[in-house]
């Protein structure tokens, strides 16, 4: 199976009998449910899952418990005999976004310990900030993503000793041998094609073929577009529309979406449109980066929410839309097409994976930088220029944002296929690949006071 590095944070909170239920959100077809099993059975004697998708369109079974002693009658007739107590027995309540009453009732659920609860849900982000009922002091939320490179990596046969060593080598500001470096290069253009989405990445492990591949690739992203169905009409189709644009925004030299092409219609704003996007970055189907015009630490406090960049959850899906079934412009590095957007998308993916909110630099008199995130142990603001091309020094906008005194930038990152490291002042190059350590590099384990 494929390995998962939120598999210890799920392992880690069922065994140390935590006083929250774990709830595990994020787009479809990521592996949530997949993973959750497969912890879950590897610590309790009876796991009872229930699809609460297929409760709906079933017997609504759960359709109306509104009780605690509704809830345990209503699990009776679907778990028969495999029920113990809270050390043997886990309740894995799945798509519970189906019935958001039911949010509701796990606190009460939790302090009744008669057993062991997760939940999971595909749109759960969205239901999470719609509903005021939630018991957020009751539950605590891991968010869950498409396979990160990392993971891609430790799929394609390197053992996690190699990645601390490729970890220890960014700490230390060194490049990999030649010969490595091209490997991993050669992994990391793959990456740009198969994603991460579990489906994907199997079906290349085992085939080889992007035309597998692309594939799934085509289905998940008809079944992101049928999800969005179930709003009414005029939601729906510019839930559609908004997530039509992604790729093609991303082809533009802002990149920002642009509000009066969702409809065609001038003077539209981003308040017009404030549910959709919120639908599509809450579902996890796109990531959101932010604007920020006078960056200071913590990025958060100045956010500029009517200029925005929506990025796809997976640069797979991202390439499968721009070049289908033809490799050669990621593999060979084809000189007429840019690989910007999808080399941005990758980045973005990266960054959000490793727990990152993400922002980028938008000044009229200073320029734009691609990303920009906050460095939580220098209380400091990293500003992040993402390159696919050859000419990976010519950065003007990010040499000015690095000398502005005002900004107390500490260091930044230039990001390109250069298998070189090398320090300039503020602005340090690095392989791309090198994504995968930036903002997880630093955390602690333990932090006693």
């Amino acid at each position: 199976m494929l390995y998962r590095k939120i598999e210890s944070a799920i392992y880690e909170h069922l065994t140390r009998n935590a006083d929250k239920v774990l709830v595990v959100t994020g787009a479809r077809q990521i592996g949530k449910s997949y993973i959750i099993r497969h912890v879950a059975n590897k610590i309790f004697k009876n796991v009872v899952e229930i699809n609460l998708i297929e409760d709906a369109e079933g017997n609504a079974t759960f359709r109306d418990v509104r009780t605690v002693d509704d809830f345990y009658f209503a699990l009776g007739i679907v778990a028969g005999d495999r029920l113990g107590d809270t050390s043997d027995t886990l309740i894995f309540l799945d798509e519970i976004q189906q019935y958001p009453h039911l949010l509701t009732m796990l606190k009460f659920l939790r302090q009744d310990n008669k057993y062991t609860y997760v939940v999971s849900g595909s749109l759960l982000g969205v239901t999470l900030r719609k509903y005021a009922s939630i018991p957020f002091g009751s539950i605590s939320i891991m968010r869950m993503y498409p396979l990160d490179f990392e993971e891609f990596l430790i799929a394609n046969g390197f053992n996690k000793s190699s990645i601390d060593t490729m970890r220890g080598k960014f700490l230390a500001l060194e490049g990999l041998s030649d010969g490595i470096h091209d490997k991993v290069l050669s992994l990391f253009k793959r990456y740009l094609l198969v994603g991460g989405m579990p489906d994907a990445v199997n079906a290349y492990l085992s085939t080889r073929n992007i035309v597998k591949v692309r594939e799934i690739q085509r289905d998940i992203c008809d079944l992101y577009a049928l999800d969005a169905s179930k709003y009414d009409e005029e939601h729906r189709l510019k839930i559609s529309r908004i997530y039509q644009l992604v790729p093609s925004n991303l082809e533009n030299k802002k990149k920002r979406l642009v509000y009066k092409e969702i409809e065609g219609r001038a003077g539209k704003r981003a308040q017009d449109y404030i549910e959709e996007v919120d639908y599509l970055v809450s579902s996890g189907i796109t990531l959101e980066v932010k604007a920020i015009s006078n960056p200071t630490f913590p990025l958060i406090e100045s956010e500029q929410k009517n200029l925005l960049k929506l990025y796809m959850n997976d640069v797979g899906l991202l390439t499968s839309v721009l070049y289908r079934d033809n490799v050669l412009a990621v593999l060979n590095d084809e000189e007429s097409v840019n690989l910007g957007s999808v080399y941005e998308c990758v980045v973005a993916t990266e960054l959000a994976s490793n727990d990152n909110r993400l922002f980028y630099y938008d000044n009229r008199t200073r320029g734009e930088v691609d990303y920009l995130i906050d460095d939580f142990d220098s209380l400091s603001v990293v500003p992040i220029e993402v390159k696919s091309g050859k000419d990976y020094k010519r950065h003007s906008a990010l040499t000015r944002f690095v000398s502005t005194p005002d900004y107390a930038i500490k260091r930044g990152y230039v990001l390109s296929n250069s298998g070189e490291v090398e320090c300039d002042g503020k602005i340090v190059y690095i392989p791309v690949y090198y994504t995968m350590f930036l903002g997880a590099a630093n955390r602690r384990t333990e932090i006693l006071i």
